[in-house]
């Protein structure tokens, strides 16, 4: 797939104010810091369409963006927040669980990881959650450019254990770095094909 256009629509606090034209939605979430604007922006060919911020936790709304007038990229705040006061992670978490719980058009879910970094229960515990609650999603391990071939390698091992213990089978995923392009067309041919198969469903 190749992304010709990608606009920002709207953000919001409010779900029942998210956009209601029946386009499918692929939403992107992670840990503050994981470098999903960063992702975002090398994804859309656009550096300045997910704002990029020194200070995690700048995501607090939910942000759609209209990609190729066919589909939505959706940013959500992440569910790892940074130093922020308790009354507004939970209402980050009440926005986030919302949108995933209610949105119809939700195609999949991309839950980004730092693949530098051990499984961290937070993740984990976030993807049993999707997995009990039928939620579709894949995970994308970011700042692949930060680490060497087998450090990576390991790293992801670690996971693929950590949820075999639970799963039956490794959830889909793909590797990434937003500075050298990695995973780009791996992610986006993923939603064209997903996009395709889910207009025949309709067609049917």
């Amino acid at each position: 797939m190749n992304i010709t256009s990608a606009k920002f629509v709207m953000s919001n606090s409010d779900i029942k104010k998210c956009p209601t034209d029946n386009k499918a939605e692929y939403a992107f979430i992670g840990r503050s810091n994981v470098g999903k604007s960063s992702l975002i922006n090398m994804l859309t060919n656009h550096k300045g369409l997910a704002k990029i911020s020194t200070k995690p936790g700048k995501t607090q709304l939910v942000n759609h963006f209209l990609i190729n007038d066919e589909w939505y990229l959706v940013d959500l705040p992440g569910y790892g927040f940074a130093k922020v006061a308790k009354n507004t992670k939970q209402r980050f978490s009440k926005l986030i669980f919302s949108f995933i719980e209610s949105r119809p058009n939700l195609i999949n879910l991309f839950v980004l990881v730092d693949c530098r970094h051990a499984p961290q229960a937070k993740d984990v515990d976030f993807m049993e959650w999707l997995g009990v609650n039928g939620i579709p999603f894949s995970i994308i391990f970011t700042k692949a450019d930060k680490l060497g071939k087998q450090k990576l390698s390991e790293n992801i091992k670690a996971y693929e254990t950590e949820l075999l213990n639970t799963w039956e089978e490794m959830p889909p995923y793909f590797i990434s770095s937003a500075s050298s392009g990695l995973g780009k067309d791996e992610i986006l041919n993923s939603i064209d094909e997903t996009n395709k198969t889910v207009l025949l469903q309709k067609r049917k």
